[in-house]
């Protein structure tokens, strides 16, 4: 019974008998792209791509997981330049300028939050910082640069990784829902969702599902945001004496260089258009392939320290956002 019982957990996770029937499929990172894509034609509702993503990870399991991940960067990278063709340069400016201080004020009281949980729950120095950071930041890009910077180990960064994997994938399913019986307008849910969710991926795709207005102001302002990885993790860096410096995100001039095309060729805007809205298309298959990544091994590397750590953290930094955005605190762009 207890064989039968271990094998019926392995084919759940995608460790078992499905995994080695569709082996020569599911490592083959083809035939994942050809997944996404048909996915990214159908609909362009993100979470769609990060739900059936995970659970055909679990499922079947994804022994190419490392090379869909790379992919999917890179498509994250050009869904958010495309994006970029739906926003007006003046506005993305404006709005980069006035979230400034917003972004800097919301980082330093979460990374000094999470040095307070991570002391009381006992999460070693290096994982705390790493959920810290990427809590404040931007996820598992922080993660990423942080993680060299402070010189943690292997197993840190991928527990941070997963722990942030699993709240991405939780606010993309219920913050459009929140924001709606909470009755937040296209304005306030933006910047809700840009400072209160992890990744940029994640924050695109509850935007994308609210509104128009609500995308412009909450990949504005998150990539706002995303800026501060560089200081902070050449901060760490600094402190922990390590000669590691985080790369500068050259995405970001690709999105506001579309701006900027859409703001100076206003005859074009049809082809704008179409590559605004092939831009929320890309965003649903490359969630698929960060949904893909998902893995057994990823979850059983999640402590319960570490993981109430990140969860109390992401439910107070959303509740201060959230009040902070309903009390009006937040700068009023009238996108």
């Amino acid at each position: 019974m207890t064989g039968i019982r271990n094998r019926q957990t392995d084919i759940f996770f995608g460790g078992g008998v499905l995994n080695g029937r569709y082996k020569n499929i599911t490592s083959n990172p083809v035939y994942w792209l050809a997944a996404a894509a048909l996915l990214s034609v159908l609909t362009p509702n993100p979470a769609w791509g990060l739900l059936l993503g995970s659970v055909a990870a679990l499922w079947a399991g994804n022994p190419a997981a490392d090379r869909t991940g790379k992919i999917s960067k890179k498509l994250l990278q050009a869904a958010v330049i495309l994006l970029g063709f739906g926003m007006h340069f003046d506005a993305v400016v404006r709005v980069g300028i006035t979230s400034v201080w917003v972004t800097m004020i919301s980082i330093s009281a979460t990374m000094l939050i999470g040095t307070i949980l991570g002391k009381i729950y006992g999460v070693e120095r290096d994982l705390s910082v790493l959920l810290s950071t990427g809590t404040a930041i931007c996820g598992g890009s922080a993660i990423a640069a942080m993680s060299p910077s402070i010189g943690a180990s292997q197993s840190d960064t991928g527990v941070a990784m997963a722990v942030v994997f699993l709240l991405n994938g939780i606010a993309l399913l219920i913050f459009p829902y929140a924001g709606h019986l909470l009755g937040l307008s296209q304005e306030q849910f933006g910047f809700w969702s840009a400072l209160a969710i992890h990744d940029t991926s994640s924050v695109v795709g509850a935007a994308a599902i609210y509104g128009s207005a609500a995308l412009a102001v909450g990949t504005t302002v998150k990539l706002t945001r995303a800026l501060w990885i560089l200081p902070v993790a050449m901060l760490g860096a600094k402190l922990n004496r390590s000669e590691n410096k985080p790369p500068f995100q050259w995405f970001l001039v690709g999105f506001l260089a579309a701006a900027a095309a859409r703001s100076l060729l206003p005859g074009f805007e049809a082809l704008w258009d179409i590559g605004s809205l092939t831009g929320k298309h890309l965003m649903t298959g490359t969630l698929f392939l960060i949904g893909a990544g998902l893995s057994r091994d990823k979850l059983k590397k999640i402590g319960f320290r570490p993981l109430f750590m990140a969860v109390t953290l992401w439910i107070i930094i959303s509740l201060l956002s959230l009040a902070a955005v309903m009390k009006g605190l937040m700068p009023q762009l009238n996108i």
